[in-house]
Order: structure tokens, then C-alpha cells, then sequence
């Protein structure tokens, strides 16, 4: 703007000068009285010029900086939710991967909890067995020593009953 004004007034001086000049019919005075006739149009391009500055360009350039200050301040309210959003997902997965490891705690302690008891029945059967063991081979050895008994006074009575059978027979068939 200054630029304008500061040509505007060496036009002027200029004109102003060719003005006192004698009107010559030759090429300066040719350019002089065509400087001095279009005075009125830098005049008025000079009115143009400020008028453009306060009604145009003054407002136009606030509304920019007004729409660039909403949006910037915009962007950084954007920014901000941005980051909120992620330190909650942040903490939101913390929550999780918490939760996670003490399901996974929970899981462990009943898997051992089912082991031991698994090993708890184990052994009770064991037990069990190892005692019904024990007492069929105490009763087979009960039945085995009432056996040995039965045979041991059986065997004197069937040895008497075969030394009569035999001894009969040989007395009898010794006698002849």
C-alpha cells in the first residue's frame, strides 16, 4: 500500500513539474499532457485502492484469523480427545490383561486343586485296593492253613485207611 502511495506521489511530482513546462508539440510535451490527463484515474485508483483496504480486505483478513483461530483451537480440543481415547484404551486393556492373568491364576489354582484331589481319590483307591489285597491273601492263607490242617488230619486218617487196606491185603494174602 505504502509502495502505491510512494509511485503515486513521484507521479504526482512529475506532473507537476511537466505542468509549469511549455506546451511543446514535441514528444515530452506529448507525455506530459498525457500524465497530466490521467491524474484523475490514479486519483481514483488511489480512492479504490484505500476503499478495497477498509471494506474488503481489513474484514476479510479478521474472518480469517477468527476461522483459523476456531480451528486450530478445533484440531487441539480434537487432540486432546484423541488422547484421552487412547490413555482410557490404554487403560482399558491394562484392565484386561489384569483380568486375564487372574483368570489364568484362577484356572491354575483349580487345575491343581482338581489334581490333587484326582491324586487325593488316587491314593484312597490305592488304599482301598491294597487292603482288599491284603485281606483276600489273609483269607486265602486262612482257607490255605485250614486246608493244610484238614489234610494234615486227613492224611494221618487216610494213611491208616490205607495201611488197613494194604495191610489186610498183605496179612491176608501172607497167611497162606
Amino acid at each position: 500500500m505504502q509502495v502505491i502511495l510512494q509511485h503515486t506521489g513521484a507521479l504526482m511530482t512529475c506532473l507537476i513539474a511537466m505542468i509549469d513546462v511549455p506546451a511543446k508539440p514535441s514528444l515530452l510535451g506529448q507525455v506530459g499532457e498525457l500524465l497530466l490527463r490521467s491524474v484523475p484515474t490514479a486519483l481514483l485508483f488511489l480512492v479504490l485502492v484505500v476503499a478495497y483496504e477498509f471494506l474488503v480486505h481489513k474484514p476479510l483478513t479478521a474472518m480469517l484469523a477468527r476461522r483459523r483461530a476456531l480451528t486450530e483451537g478445533a484440531m487441539e480440543d480434537a487432540q486432546k480427545a484423541i488422547a484421552a481415547a487412547e490413555a482410557r484404551a490404554a487403560e482399558y486393556a491394562e484392565k484386561l490383561r489384569l483380568a486375564r492373568a487372574e483368570a489364568y491364576k484362577v484356572r491354575e489354582q483349580r487345575a491343581k486343586q482338581w489334581n490333587a484331589e484326582r491324586e487325593a481319590a488316587l491314593e484312597a483307591a490305592r488304599k482301598s485296593a491294597s487292603q482288599k489285597v491284603s485281606e483276600a491273601k489273609a483269607g486265602i492263607e486262612a482257607e490255605a492253613a485250614a486246608a493244610r490242617k484238614t489234610v494234615q488230619a486227613s492224611a494221618a486218617d487216610l494213611a491208616a485207611l490205607a495201611v488197613r487196606a494194604v495191610l489186610p491185603a498183605v496179612a491176608v494174602g501172607g497167611s497162606r
